[in-house]
């Protein structure tokens, strides 16, 4: 087996249906692969037809392309396969049975041929290469067993410019590579909730930004790192993520001071709105990403998110909507961000809370009691003028 040329297929999904824009999507997902594998070799990168191929030239590490690629929106399948550069149809079945020995231990399984011919030039149509290839291992491994309709082994073999031969499919994370639909600025908090809606808007292909705003000596270093660390960790997802640290401290005092406190939650939120916007206006995002679900806490009931939403003039995406708290931790769980998210230090949403906020807000209630911050614009011109810029790089980029 070792004589076989190995690599890998990658499969996609959605970018299939694009069309004519569909050769955008395809280099955006290339460059996002070749930048990927890049750390752990050398590899060639190309496209064909309907599918990637990352062929090797030096030794790497399988197991650490496999978990990069797996991290990579718009990847359906990973295949390991092995090339064959000539096609003699001898050769296809030779080295599908010397495939087979290699990958199986053991032949006590129900198997299927599929083939696929793309160079509609090769002699044999799709029929007749899987009914050839199939009989070929039958004659050579007496005890598989054929089951074309629910095999417990498929063993596909695909005709394009050379023959590829696998029959292991990793699944990926779908949706579009990041970058192919703009980009939003994230809320981060350093709750469970925003890096859920962070990875989730991230899948369908948007670039993200984060804003996170800081209250010290309220919220502790330590509650800024934890912030820090998890737009690390999505950032293993979604690429390069620019977190902009917000001072703000003297805002949330000065709310505090001016405002009833029952209404406190509602109007930080719209600050917080209004300060995310210029950032995400200054830095070219086009909406805002927020982790809110109906009904979790007071800030989230339907008046509230309504009043909430009035002061913006961009889309507010919450991916998280309609999800339970359990869906939301197992999100968590699969893309690692819950441990970080559990540890116990205070964020700015977390102090300064009304033990009775209002949860049926009043828009005009809370426009009346706004009034009363006159020097509001001035001082969120300065937070956003004192903010602290964190570059955040997925580990394969440092």
């Amino acid at each position: 087996m070792s004589k076989l040329k190995k690599a890998f297929l990658i499969k996609y999904g959605e970018i299939a249906l694009k069309g004519k824009n569909r050769y955008i999507f395809e280099n955006i997902l290339v460059e996002h692969i070749r930048r990927t594998v890049k750390h752990c070799g050398d590899f060639k990168v190309s496209k064909e037809q309907g599918r990637i191929f990352i062929e090797p030239f030096s030794d790497y590490d399988y197991e650490e392309v496999i978990e990069r690629l797996s991290k990579i929106f718009g990847i359906v399948g990973i295949c390991p396969v092995i090339v064959l550069d000539d096609m003699d149809f001898e050769l296809v079945k030779q080295s599908a049975l010397e495939y087979m020995k290699d990958e199986y231990e053991d032949f006590n399984f129900t198997f299927k041929v599929d083939a696929r011919r793309a160079d509609k030039r090769y002699p044999l149509n799709s029929m007749e290469i899987a009914c050839e290839v199939g009989a070929y291992l039958l004659d050579n491994i007496p005890q598989l067993k054929v089951d074309v309709k629910k095999p417990q082994v498929k063993v596909w073999v695909e005709i394009r410019s050379r023959a590829y031969i696998y029959s292991k499919v990793i699944k990926g994370l779908g949706g579009m590579p990041v970058g192919s639909n703009g980009k939003a600025m994230l809320m981060l908090s350093g709750g469970i909730d925003s890096p859920v809606a962070g990875y989730l808007v991230a899948k369908r292909g948007v670039k993200l930004d984060a804003v996170y705003y800081h209250s010290h000596p309220y919220t502790s270093d330590r509650a800024k790192q934890k912030v820090i660390d998890l737009a690390k960790i999505v950032s293993k997802y979604s690429g390069r993520i620019n977190l902009n640290v917000v001072p703000f401290t003297d805002i949330q005092l000065y709310i505090y001071e001016q405002c009833p406190h029952e209404q406190l939650t509602i109007i930080m939120r719209r600050i917080m709105m209004i300060i995310a916007e210029k950032i995400a206006e200054k830095n070219g995002a086009l909406a805002l990403v927020t982790g809110e679900s109906i009904g979790q806490v007071a800030s989230q009931t339907i008046q509230s998110l309504t009043t909430t939403n009035a002061v913006c003039n961009m889309p507010v995406f919450r991916p998280l909507i309609g999800f339970d708290k359990q869906e939301i931790v197992e999100i968590s769980e699969k893309i690692e961000t819950y441990e970080t998210s559990i540890l116990p230090y205070e964020d700015c949403c977390t102090i300064f809370v009304a033990k009775h906020p209002v949860t049926k807000p009043s828009l005009k209630s809370i426009i009346r009691s706004e009034k009363r911050l006159e020097k509001i614009d001035e001082m969120i011109e300065e937070a956003i003028n004192n903010i602290e810029l964190v570059k955040i790089k997925p580990d394969e980029e440092e």
